[in-house]
């Protein structure tokens, strides 16, 4: 097993998640088998009980790990399926040597950071490592370790003291070592200034460690006596100093670094230059050309709790051109997106972006808590029950709309939602939602929760209006509704966004930019063509048919979707072609 490790310096937030996919989708298009492990220092268990606020998106796995969102990137980027193991925390490793230590299994020895926290963590690279993720059997050839904060935090001594011994372990030719500095410009002087990426690789060098390579974030590309001043305090030789200047969008990294010959560098170092080819992205340089030339925008609202607005009605009270700007905001997107959330705050906000969704006609998609919104909505101004909640925000609610799931409690919160892939089976062949997964009987998607509409409930919103189209294998946990005579109005108790790929984006999101766009009907054309070869081939395989022909079935049109990111946190900018 080869690895290679990313770390950084400075600051937090160069984009070390983003390199380290990256790294992996160049030596992927080269033509090897690539697997990735996130380490963060802090001491929770997982990402679950974190803050959005504090450490960004808890991102889901298959098996029901919360890990952090760099695990989304290494999954996208590199169309992978990641466990729960190849999220390390300092909290987990901690918590294994003490189970250790309690069992006795150090026979009486003193437990330290060296040798038994060092060793656990290198111990549990070494285990996760060769665990396959592409579907394959054999482990992948390289593993792309991402470290998270920064060289000289007190937390991340013990990771890369173990990294330092790691070196030792696994031997010459078998660990690359990159590390990504910031290079600022000075607006007084318009000089690109290295001593920020020099300092912190001098720490590093202090516990041990020198880079083989060294990716500097900067706005423009770096100067060649830049390189040759980073280079002669580093000890890094100018060919493996690399460039990460700003790009127009961030499917251009993994170019950047092939333009640059990164793969060479990398490959050199972890002696792989016989059995790898020449980079293949073809299918990255055309989407990021694609995305360069979209030229129409469709506005999506993003209606949720963690926008950095603190609460819907103390905006109503005291900031009312603020409420009126966030109407206006709203009242002018071209469709509506209603995401997962936790807690009472901003839910009524929800519930009023979903009531003008419904009666303007807008394309709608609820989330998780979305989806609950919905319910509560729907109960309060069709069903006419305006006590009408769920049980998460008032326990009393003589009309609970939502309800808690048997198998989960409130009695703590870290592990004890409904989590990971479970399947969906589809009621109505008929509905959006079946056909944009192109009609098939069912599907696997990912969740995170603790509540459920109230299944006592489900025969009254059917019979106004609310189709539940999607459930469990039981029949009975609404999974999936719609409102069937609503241009794109639908609601998803699981995360669609956890298995959305680059290349295969997910359908309900495809569905909701479309029907912003005008454009769902050749949407849903799309995904019948799409799907049509696999239900023949299926068929020709019934038949025990020897040629198979080649199936092939292009779409009219494909919707294509992009964030830009100079939108505000009440709205996102959607191009669209």
């Amino acid at each position: 097993m080869k690895y290679v490790v990313v770390m950084g310096g400075v600051i937090s937030g160069l984009g070390k998640g983003v390199t380290a996919s990256s790294i992996g989708v160049v030596l992927k298009a080269c033509g090897l088998r690539v697997t990735s492990i996130k380490i963060d220092p802090y001491f929770n268990a997982d990402a679950g009980t974190i803050s959005p606020h504090e450490h960004g998106e808890v991102f889901v796995l298959d098996d029901g790990g919360e890990a952090d969102l760099d695990l989304g990137n290494y999954e996208r980027f590199l169309d992978i399926k990641l466990t729960r193991d190849h999220s390390i925390t300092a909290g987990k490793i901690h918590h294994y040597v003490y189970e250790k230590e309690r069992r006795g299994d150090y026979l009486g020895q003193t437990v330290q950071v060296i040798p038994h926290i060092t060793n656990e963590i290198q111990d549990w690279i070494e285990r996760v490592a060769i665990v396959p993720v592409d579907g394959e059997v054999d482990p992948a050839d390289v593993c792309i370790i991402e470290l998270g904060g920064t060289i000289g935090d007190i937390e991340s001594t013990q990771f890369i003291e173990a990294f330092s011994q790691f070196s030792y372990r696994v031997g010459a030719g078998n660990l690359c070592v990159v590390h990504v500095g910031l290079v600022p410009v000075l607006n007084v002087v318009g000089e690109q200034k290295t001593k920020p990426t020099q300092n912190s690789i001098r720490k590093l060098r202090e516990y041990g460690l020198t880079p083989n390579i060294i990716a500097c974030r900067c706005t423009k590309e770096l100067e060649r006596s830049v390189k040759e001043k980073l280079s002669l305090f580093c000890h890094v030789p100018v060919a493996n100093i690399f460039t990460l200047c700003d790009v127009s969008n961030i499917w251009r990294v993994p170019l950047l670094l092939r333009d640059q010959k990164a793969h060479e560098a990398i490959l050199k170092v972890l002696d792989l230059e016989s059995v790898a080819g020449e980079p293949n992205l073809e299918e990255w340089t055309a989407r990021a050309d694609l995305y360069d030339t979209l030229q129409e925008t469709a506005r999506i609202a993003m209606v949720g709790k963690y926008t950095g607005v603190s609460d819907t009605y103390l905006s109503v009270m005291k900031a009312p051109d603020a409420y009126n700007t966030a109407w206006s905001l709203l009242r002018g997107a071209d469709g509506i997106l209603v995401p997962g959330g936790f807690g009472e705050r901003g839910v009524e906000g929800k519930i009023l972006a979903v009531k003008y969704a419904r009666e303007n006609d807008v394309p709608f998609l609820g989330i998780c808590l979305g989806m609950q919104v919905t319910a509560v909505e729907f109960a309060r101004h069709v069903l006419k029950l305006p006590d009408a909640n769920s049980t998460e925000f008032d326990a009393k609610t003589e009309n609970p709309c939502v309800t808690i799931m048997p198998e989960c409690s409130n009695e703590g919160k870290g592990g004890t939602m409904r989590r990971g892939s479970k399947r969906i089976f589809f009621k109505v062949a008929d509905s959006k939602s079946a056909k944009l997964y192109g009609s098939v009987s069912h599907i696997d998607e990912r969740f995170r929760h603790r509540y459920q509409v109230n299944p006592n409930m489900v025969q009254l919103f059917e019979n106004s209006g609310l189709q539940v189209v999607g459930t469990d294998k039981t029949g009975e946990r609404v999974q999936i509704v719609e409102i069937p005579n609503h241009r794109f109005f639908v609601g998803v108790q699981f995360h669609p966004e956890f298995k959305s790929r680059p290349s295969k984006p997910s359908a309900l999101f495809v569905g909701l930019i479309a029907a912003s766009c005008g454009q769902l009907d050749d949407a849903l054309q799309d995904a019948a063509c799409n799907h049509e070869p696999q239900q023949n081939r299926r068929a020709e395989k019934r038949l025990a048919a020897t040629d198979l022909g080649d199936g092939t079935c292009r779409s009219k049109r494909q919707v294509k979707a992009c964030s830009n990111s100079n939108d505000t946190d009440e709205t996102q900018d959607v191009k669209t072609c």
